[in-house]
């Protein structure tokens, strides 16, 4: 192979390196280079195959009729995406994947993944493990977030959202991964009403805030 696979990769957790090389050659999987702001894959169309990022980065995006664009997830080197509509196979894609830099992706065929080899390799199994793993991660992701978004205000998906962060990392004060007008899209509010919010909390007493490093006051 004239490429290496993230060490870090979800999708080959638990797998070795010469393991994971030897799958591959039974995977068939392909590898395409793309340019910054490249579409890897359009909204509206089916796929049968999950991109696996090597290099670069890509986002998620949903765009309507107007040609207005919101970023809905980054994925970077080790992240698995489209796996979900590639099982589905007829079910026509409601995102768009773009690429946020010049990248590196493999596309594997998510039938071969799912059909064991004859030899019914170990590491073949754990492979599927896997892959279920990295689909189940998403869902609770993805559960977590309606959770934040649906609340009925602009500070109570705030403090939904930092109350989340607060316990996952087991301490009042911590570091979320989302600049302003990141956090702002993830909540699905205008960024000048999420900075109006912030400074009213801390102005209430709730919170203390620089950049990304929150405290919540009780």
């Amino acid at each position: 192979m004239n490429f290496h696979l993230p060490s870090d990769s979800d999708l080959f957790q638990g797998i070795s390196m010469e393991d994971s090389e030897s799958m591959l050659g039974c995977l068939s999987p392909v590898l395409k280079k793309f340019e910054k702001e490249e579409y890897v894959f359009y909204a509206g169309s089916t796929i049968r195959t999950a991109g696996l990022i090597l290099k670069g980065a890509v986002h998620i995006i949903k765009e309507d009729l107007w040609g207005n664009k919101r970023i809905m997830e980054t994925a970077g080197p080790g992240q698995l995406f489209g796996e979900a509509y590639a099982c589905m196979q007829t079910e026509a894609l409601l995102i768009s994947v773009v690429t946020a830099e010049k990248s590196e992706i493999l596309f594997l065929d998510i039938n071969r993944i799912l059909t064991t080899c004859p030899t019914a390799c170990a590491f073949h199994t754990r492979l599927i493990r896997n892959l279920l793993s990295v689909m189940a991660e998403k869902n609770l992701t993805l559960t977590r977030k309606l959770d934040h978004i649906t609340q009925k205000s602009t500070r109570e998906k705030v403090m939904a959202y930092l109350s989340f962060q607060a316990s996952s990392q087991h301490t009042h004060t911590f570091t979320i991964p989302f600049n302003r007008q990141q956090l702002a899209d993830y909540l699905s509010v205008e960024r000048s009403a999420l900075s109006a919010e912030l400074s009213k909390m801390q102005a209430d007493g709730l919170i203390l805030y620089h950049k990304n490093e929150f405290t919540i006051l009780l």
